[in-house]
């Protein structure tokens, strides 16, 4: 595979070009760089750059030297597939490093990096060349050099013959949904910690199992987008579900605001809720859904539709309705919920709920910070309110505050079962977008 590297710094390539791995590929003949300046297609004491047009601060390189450094390259090499720099590009990730592998053509190919410098490079120069824009960061270097490495780094180790063992490169993390496992070496013990018997065990049966579990957990813990991006088999979901604490639901028909005014009182149950959340709660793998009414006429109700769908006619009318509300408790206070998960867990519940009100100490947190509230190991309590939502006394007792659900209109009115719904598919869903 051919290499060309245009730049303004083309220097910074040579002692990357000349270590490790990258050299003996080119002592192999697998790879060959060519890191060439961009200076070397203007006039002597001309700029590359120019300002840029309107009040933006800054240079830009300028689009007719770009042009010409593709071209000469091109002739000389064949047509490149072309990769560009910037922090409003493409993420990189494994995913991203296959593709481009693929993509570039194999051993025959010519790749071709145009690392920026200065504020970048005309918009033009990217929308009329670049077969991808790269960014490795929510982050703003002074150019595009060490990404167009950072690339390099991932990319040429997926080519065959770069790295020995080809083993290393297909049992590592990012290769699948979890991450890899840890690794030891001799001493056994140092500075205090010892490496796991198991691993020292010689039984490798016992030592694969150990390290697949070790590598979901590291993958639920650290790593949760990552997972929840793939296409899980049923193992390899019901190997991650032992990593992630109890997740509990409440729907509170009680300290919730009702009516115009948003005064505090109670709301009536409704069966719709009931079904509807039960099966949101069976889908994501919740522990058990909870209905809080404290009102002795709705408490009837509600236990006269439980009984026929938990041991009545209605577990032989339809079993999938049967098990989606099996799961449903009855109950009349907020605090008796606590106590029962306290019961059956034996320590006390996180409590999450959603709110765009500030609450002095809950922290405030994403749907992406599951590791966050996993870390202590306690089961998680979503607490739902019916009516106008939840009085601010009872968000007050909440550990975390998530973000209320909306798009991007002004409409602020879902139903509690679709946000439930929404918000359990945000925490807890499986989204592949790798297939």
């Amino acid at each position: 595979m051919n290499i060309s590297i245009l730049s303004v710094f083309p220097e910074l390539y040579r002692p990357f070009c000349e270590t490790s791995l990258v050299r003996r590929a080119q002592e192999k003949g697998l790879i060959s760089f060519e890191a060439t300046s961009l200076f070397d297609y203007v006039a002597p004491k001309e700029r590359i750059d120019a300002p840029s047009f309107g009040h933006g601060a800054g240079m830009l390189i300028r689009p007719e030297v770009i042009d010409r450094a593709i071209e000469d390259r091109e002739r000389e090499h064949g047509r490149a597939y072309k990769i560009f720099f910037s922090p409003q590009g493409v993420k990189l990730d494994q995913d991203v490093l296959r593709r481009i592998a693929t993509n570039v053509g194999g051993a025959q190919g010519h790749l071709m990096l145009l690392p920026a410098r200065y504020e970048g490079m005309d918009t033009r120069v990217e929308q009329h060349y670049a077969d991808d824009v790269i960014s490795i960061g929510d982050c703003v270097l002074m150019g595009g050099d060490l990404p167009a490495m950072v690339l390099l780094e991932g990319l040429l180790r997926l080519l065959p013959g770069i790295v020995g063992k080809q083993e290393s490169v297909e049992k590592e993390s990012f290769t699948g949904p979890f991450v890899d496992y840890p690794e030891y070496t001799a001493p056994v013990e140092w500075k205090g910690m010892n490496v796991p018997e198991v691993v020292r065990s010689g039984n490798h049966a016992a030592i694969a199992a150990w390290r697949e579990q070790q590598a979901a957990q590291k993958t639920v813990r650290h790593h949760f987008q990552w997972l929840r991006s793939h296409r899980l088999t049923d193992e390899q979901a019901q190997l991650a579900r032992t990593f992630i604490p109890s997740h509990y639901v409440t729907l509170l028909h009680s300290d919730v605001l009702i009516g115009k005014d948003k005064v505090e009182g109670t709301t009536s149950v409704t069966s719709l809720d009931i079904h509807d959340i039960a099966r949101s709660s069976a889908t994501y793998g919740i522990t058990q859904f909870a209905i809080v009414t404290p009102l002795e006429d709705q408490q009837k109700l509600v236990r006269t539709l439980l009984d026929f769908w938990q041991e009545g006619p209605g577990v032989a009318y339809n079993r999938v309705r049967h098990d989606a509300v099996k799961s449903v408790e009855l109950m009349g206070s907020l605090d008796e919920v606590i106590a029962d998960i306290r019961r059956r867990e034996g320590v006390e519940p996180l409590l999450i709920a959603t709110s765009a009100r500030t609450v002095p100490h809950a922290q405030a947190i994403t749907f992406y910070d599951q590791s966050t509230v996993w870390a202590s190991g306690r089961p998680v309590l979503f607490v739902f309110g019916t009516g106008q939502g939840l009085t601010q006394a009872c968000i007050e007792r909440c550990d975390y505050l998530l973000p209320p659900v909306g798009g991007l209109s002004v409409f602020r009115h879902l139903s509690v079962r679709s946000a439930v719904a929404i918000i359990l598919d945000r925490w807890l869903g499986n989204n592949p977008v790798v297939l």
